[in-house]
């Protein structure tokens, strides 16, 4: 097993006032092909069908996650880039998707040159947080996707995100990549966004049949004990499956174990936010 980073900053510091539950979530994890847009597209779903009224902005240029919840890429005429680049507002870039209370802000191929772009704009690492400051109310949760890499569109989302969900892959360089993410969140939250903390590490791909995968899952809920959500995401074919069809796996296959493992999850989020503390369901 890869040497553990640091604890995680996952809890607000003690001399600050109770803290309200996280509007904006950003997902986010250098690392590709860590079940991050997975998340994203199915706890934004699982969210939505208990009634909560959810925003995912697409923050990642691959755009999986705004393919992922139904939006054709070519209605995506404004998005992401567009409220990024200060050309149309967020009630210009929000998108319908075809699951009910799901809104989303979709990415484009443009947002792969944004990178580039943001370096010359003012305020460039406060670009997303200045387009949704105040304009989020109609939302419950807002989600954001990042990109598998720690540049300027992931500082956008962690400097607008008041909390941050990590989804971490059960194998064996699981901790190496989130040791640079925590310090990456550190210096976040030291010079641009003082608030912000690690709201839960989420483990995915766990196929409980793999010595190994039980071990990382041992060892990371050693070192992180609660930060760590009690419900794990497993490795299966129909959650792989549902991105073809640009359909969460929850109406592709409701009744599969990824859906049932996405549904636990996004009720322990909401026990988290109820309770202000973190907390596992009897069934996870």
């Amino acid at each position: 097993m890869a040497d553990a980073p640091s604890p995680l900053p996952s809890v607000v510091p003690s001399d600050a006032a109770a803290p309200t539950p996280p509007h904006v979530y950003a997902l986010a994890n250098q690392k590709g092909g860590v079940g991050k847009t997975t998340t994203a597209i199915n706890l934004a779903t699982a969210l939505a069908a208990v009634g909560q009224k959810v925003l995912l902005v697409d923050l990642d240029p691959q755009g999986n996650a705004s393919t992922g919840v139904g939006i054709n890429p070519a209605t995506r005429t404004t998005g992401s880039y567009e409220l990024l680049c200060g050309l149309t507002d967020l009630a210009g870039a929000v998108a319908p998707s075809r699951i009910p209370n799901l809104d989303v802000v979709p990415a484009s191929v443009d947002l792969a040159g944004a990178e580039l772009e943001l370096i010359d704009l003012e305020r460039r690492e406060y670009r997303l947080r200045d387009a949704l400051e105040g304009r989020t109310g109609r939302w419950d949760v807002v989600l954001v996707d990042c990109p598998p890499s720690l540049g300027l569109l992931t500082v956008n989302a962690l400097v607008a995100a008041e909390a941050v969900l990590v989804p971490l892959q059960c194998e064996f360089f699981a901790l190496e990549g989130l040791g640079q993410l925590t310090r990456t969140i550190e210096r976040v939250r030291r010079a641009l966004n003082p608030g912000l903390y690690i709201a839960g590490v989420i483990l995915t791909m766990m196929d409980r049949r793999n010595t190994l995968a039980q071990q990382v899952e041992r060892d990371v809920r050693d070192h992180f004990a609660d930060v760590v959500f009690g419900t794990t995401i497993p490795r299966n074919v129909r959650v792989s499956e549902a991105p073809s069809h640009g359909l969460p796996v929850l109406l592709y296959d409701h009744a599969c174990t990824g859906s049932q493992a996405y549904i636990l999850l996004a009720s322990e989020l909401l026990h988290r936010r109820r309770s202000g503390v973190p907390a596992r369901p009897e069934a996870a």
